[in-house]
């Protein structure tokens, strides 16, 4: 058997599901801080394109404790666990085995940025309904705001499925 028909495994990466999965917890878990959130809003320019990028990044929110005493943390912080939970699902169901096809490809990029911006839609609606005693109107306006949150940051999750086996 000669040394070059050996299969070829790839141990030392993880899946391009994972790796997105892993880099949403971490945008999620960083940017969602309360010390990041303060900053943003402290120190950025809601006026120029870089400051409201950065306060768009702190849109999935957590907290360590809750303001409103009616709702408690996990009613505050359920859109960011949404996110995290929808994203990593919409990860794994995303074609792989296509995405196998051309491994390190813009398709990885491309459904790791469309399985983001699906979970930050879906999160938002589902959390806007479970949380919320408003209107059907103004979840559907929130999600408005989950979408376009997942357009903008869901690149991050696109680059870090590149690379990844499927």
């Amino acid at each position: 058997m000669a040394l070059t028909n050996r299969p070829r495994t790839v141990s030392g990466y993880g899946t391009a599901a994972g790796t997105g999965a892993f880099a949403a917890l971490i945008l999620v878990g960083v940017c969602g801080s309360p010390w990041y959130v303060g900053w943003a809003e402290d120190h950025t320019d809601p006026n120029s394109a870089g400051g409201w990028f950065l306060r768009l990044l702190a849109w999935p929110a957590w907290r360590l404790h809750s303001a409103d005493p009616e709702h408690g943390v996990l009613a505050t912080d359920l859109r960011a666990i949404l996110l995290v939970v929808f994203a990593a699902t919409f990860l794994y169901l995303l074609p792989t085995s296509q995405v196998a096809r051309v491994q390190g490809s813009a398709s990885q990029f491309l459904s790791g940025w469309a399985a983001y911006t699906l979970a930050a839609a879906v999160a938002t609606l589902l959390a806007a309904l479970l949380t919320s005693d408003g209107s059907l109107l103004a979840a559907f306006q929130t999600t408005g705001t989950g979408a376009t949150y997942g357009f903008f940051a869901g690149w991050i999750i696109g680059l870090a499925s590149l690379g990844g086996r499927a």
